[in-house]
């Protein structure tokens, strides 16, 4: 008499645990990414005793210790801009919002006609700016 064992085993597992997590971990990392807007561009701001924000900045405006000028509309990330065409970049992004600021962001050692040419620019075209400092504690 042949006996045949009804119990079969099988080498395998489920995968749809292992996907749920992995779904997980996505997302969780997918938020935690658009979360933050790391400045890619290492400025080193002058230093302020004054406390004001501005929550509404369309531009930002950034000056590296290079003098290279760098622009980003609103949390994008920024990208170098020559410096004969920083006024029609800047009026290209103000000119779907005119009711807001523009933030510079200039290195406290750059030469001061770099901090001035965009400071002409929005006095020319009677913008708002609002310039970045370090908050002395």
């Amino acid at each position: 008499m042949a006996l045949k064992k009804r119990n079969k085993i099988e080498a395998g597992f489920s995968m749809s645990s292992m996907t749920d997590i992995i779904f997980l971990l996505l997302l969780f990392f997918v938020m935690a990414s658009t979360m933050s807007s790391p400045n890619d561009i290492k400025i080193n701001l002058p230093q302020s005793k004054a406390k004001t924000s501005t929550r509404s900045v369309v531009a930002k405006v950034s000056i590296d210790e290079h003098g290279n000028f760098f622009v980003a509309k609103g949390n994008a990330r920024p990208e170098q801009v020559p410096a004969d065409m920083l006024e029609n970049h800047i009026m290209g992004i103000v000119a779907q919002d005119s009711t807001t600021y523009i933030a510079l962001h200039a290195d406290q050692d750059i030469a001061y006609k770099e901090v001035v040419r965009v400071l002409d620019i929005a006095n020319q075209h009677k913008l708002k700016l609002v310039i970045a400092t370090k908050t002395v504690k």
